[in-house]
């Protein structure tokens, strides 16, 4: 092959991995506490010498992928138990025997009084213990902007716990809006006081459908034209190896 087709090869590889991001995002435009995932392209210049002149042929290479920060739009629910988070802080979560951090508070209490999300995860306190609340605490509870979980019944009964994560790029997703920590550990710190919790609302995905279908259709378009410079590049070396043939 020559470098046009390692060329269009190298387009099409890293169209492929956005196509892959970006229909994820879509997937995720109604999860709670979503942050959408968006792709870092680079190039590689090839500089070819001993002929001539010296020609360069510059690459995309596929630098891998970020997530987006931007604070999603809050709905209220009138829901005691469901939280929202204002600023950088992630909730955490046990999940599978292991810790993970994300940011849909929508939550209940199980059989046994455990505060967990709705798919089962447990929440965690700032200790990184499962939160255990009374079962029959009903709608009389309060949770403070710093998470502190409080009834008239009972008075203080527990702690949402609120995490900064400064090493967040490095953690890796695992569905439903959740990171884990990678392999060389967990960076997570106690949130500062510039998160604060919102009682009875939920913060939305910050992924905007109309956008991201508007990237998807650039990407796809893309990633068509890289196939089709590659079979023209085959196109015309058949082309070639025929005339050659007829000329033999």
């Amino acid at each position: 092959m020559d470098n046009s087709t390692y060329v269009s090869l190298s387009l099409a590889t890293a169209m492929r991995n956005a196509l892959d991001v970006t229909a994820n995002n879509i997937a995720n435009a109604n999860t709670a506490g979503f942050k959408g995932e968006r792709v870092v392209f680079d190039s590689y210049i090839l500089r070819e010498t001993g002929t001539e002149e010296t020609r360069e042929t510059d690459f995309l290479i596929d630098q891998g992928s970020y997530m987006d920060p931007n604070q999603g739009a809050m709905s209220q629910t009138g829901n005691p138990l469901d939280l929202a988070l204002q600023g950088d802080g992630w909730f955490a979560y046990e999940t599978d025997g292991r810790t993970a951090y994300g940011r849909d508070g929508r939550f209940a209490l199980d059989p046994n009084g455990a505060l967990v999300t709705l798919s089962g995860a447990k929440v965690l306190d700032p200790g990184g213990a499962p939160i255990a609340l009374p079962p029959d605490l009903g709608g009389d509870v309060t949770i403070s902007q710093d998470g502190t979980i409080s009834s008239l019944a009972n008075g203080v009964i527990g702690r949402v716990g609120l995490f900064d994560l400064p090493d967040l790029q490095a953690y890796e997703r695992i569905g439903a809006g959740m990171f884990v920590p990678p392999e060389a550990g967990d960076t997570a710190r106690p949130a500062t006081d510039a998160t604060r919790v919102v009682q009875g609302a939920v913060e939305a995905s910050n992924v905007q459908p109309v956008v991201e279908m508007t990237r998807l259709m650039a990407i796809q378009q893309a990633y068509e034209r890289a196939l089709k410079l590659v079979n023209s590049e085959d196109d015309l070396m058949r082309d070639m190896l025929r005339r050659i043939g007829k000329t033999a």
